[in-house]
């Protein structure tokens, strides 16, 4: 089960907020190259792509909050309802959904979320999905 925490950052790394460095120049565009942002803040591309996805800095403001959340779902009817039910439930809002026809009776679904008015935190709302019996394999693939 993941958990998110929020931390102090002297206890982390130097690493962590390099990083986040990297991602900032090359999205606002400072650079244009994954290797030019990890050249300027000085760490390796591995480090860069080994983290990149999974540390943040909290943003003043979080009213544009976005996450994509990826899990597996039997192909059973109203299923997808189920999962759109919890979403619903908590508050998010639906932007996308990708859903795949279903291999050996398991379909693929990657949900993109506008979490600006969720209600608890995005951990509560993976174990709710993880609660829907008959979805599988809940990961939250990206946050913003």
């Amino acid at each position: 089960m993941e958990k998110y925490y929020i931390v102090d950052s002297s206890i982390l790394p130097e690493s962590f907020d390099k990083v986040i460095q990297a991602r900032q120049l090359l999205e606002s565009g400072k650079v244009r190259q994954v290797s030019e942002a990890v050249k300027v803040v000085g760490i390796s591309r591995g480090t860069y792509y080994k983290y990149k996805d999974l540390v943040f800095l909290p943003e003043e403001n979080m009213i544009d909050r976005k996450a994509v959340i990826s899990l597996m779902l039997e192909n059973r009817r109203g299923m997808l309802s189920k999962v759109l039910q919890t979403v619903s439930e908590s508050s998010a809002s639906v932007l996308t959904i990708n859903q795949n026809i279903p291999i050996h009776n398991i379909a693929s679904i990657v949900i993109s979320l506008d979490l600006s008015h969720l209600t608890g935190t995005v951990d509560d709302l993976l174990n709710h999905l993880k609660q829907v019996n008959g979805a599988s394999n809940v990961q939250l693939v990206s946050i913003e």
